[in-house]
């Protein structure tokens, strides 16, 4: 079990063995470059579980966010699994928790939230959803992350794009929020866009709100999303290790999580990149745990 205490109170398991509709667990560490240290950003799932405890009385309220109370009126059907042991550095054996993981959730049935870590364990995280059927990945990220390799890693917090654009069950990707510069060279933008990944910037979710990402996704597709906190206006988000202006809002993302409910089929839901030392007076976390919220009550009403 986590250090601190499970998010929103949420218990480990359900009684009555009743299956869980989600389930949420954390991963420290992923793929870490060499001589980089991942340790700030494995203290986020903890973070994140930290500040949704004032709320964790109020589960059965009214949430204006979601038209009604998180579950629905309906019994709780979450649990919080904890955190897989991760090491930094233990690139290979942090794989292969993460995806045992994610397929252990989903053969409960149950949809995946994935507490990050830096964005390198997303691609485990997808990896796990192989042999079902096909997903689309929507990516929320100021970043397209279509590196191929870093100091001869091809699997850390700048490929996780390019590594998901190889696998075979991803049908198809949409990344939203992109400005300013980074990591991406030209030769990563054309790879990108030879795939067929559609960019939405964050400039067209401003002024065309999110149907501009929204329309890209299959209706009745099987999307898992992938949230980067600095998809996020540093404003709200403060908590990042790249803080870039002109982010997307609070309400543009949770209208955003709550469309594609309303579009597609939400099967699983990662959240990476906060880094909690770089937090100011804990505004990242609370906005992070007021996101898992929309996004379990978006999943939990879904048919």
């Amino acid at each position: 079990m986590p250090s601190s205490p499970p998010f929103l109170g949420f218990p480990d398991r359900l009684a009555d063995d009743r299956v869980p509709r989600v389930a949420i667990f954390g991963a420290g560490h992923g793929s870490t470059y060499p001589g980089k240290d991942s340790g700030g950003h494995a203290l986020a799932a903890d973070a994140i579980r930290a500040a949704s405890q004032d709320d964790a009385a109020l589960v059965e309220h009214w949430d204006f966010d979601l038209g009604g109370p998180l579950f629905d009126g309906k019994p709780v059907s979450c649990i919080d699994a904890g955190d897989i042991a991760t090491t930094m550095h233990d690139n290979a054996g942090n794989r292969f928790r993460i995806e045992a993981k994610t397929r252990e959730v989903l053969a409960l049935p149950a949809v995946p939230i994935l507490l990050g870590g830096d964005c390198s364990v997303t691609i485990p995280f997808l990896a796990g959803f192989a042999d079902r059927e096909p997903i689309w990945v929507l990516q929320i990220d100021a970043h397209i992350d279509w590196r191929d390799e870093v100091h001869g890693e091809r699997h850390g917090y700048s490929s996780p794009m390019h590594r998901a654009s190889e696998m075979p069950h991803v049908a198809g990707m949409v990344q939203v929020g992109l400005r300013s510069v980074g990591s991406a060279r030209i030769t990563e933008i054309e790879a990108a866009r030879r795939y067929g990944s559609r960019f939405v910037t964050a400039r067209e979710v401003h002024a065309q709100g999110v149907e501009a990402a929204l329309r890209h996704i299959p209706q009745g597709a099987r999307v898992v999303v992938t949230l980067d906190c600095d998809s996020l206006d540093p404003g709200i988000m403060p908590g990042v290790a790249a803080r870039t202006p002109g982010g997307l809002t609070y309400t543009q993302m949770i209208d955003l999580i709550a469309g594609l409910g309303r579009r597609a089929r939400i099967a699983g839901f990662d959240l990476v990149e906060f880094y909690p030392p770089a937090d100011i007076d804990g505004l990242s976390a609370l906005t992070a745990a007021r996101l898992l919220v929309n996004i379990v009550g978006t999943i939990v009403r879904q048919v």
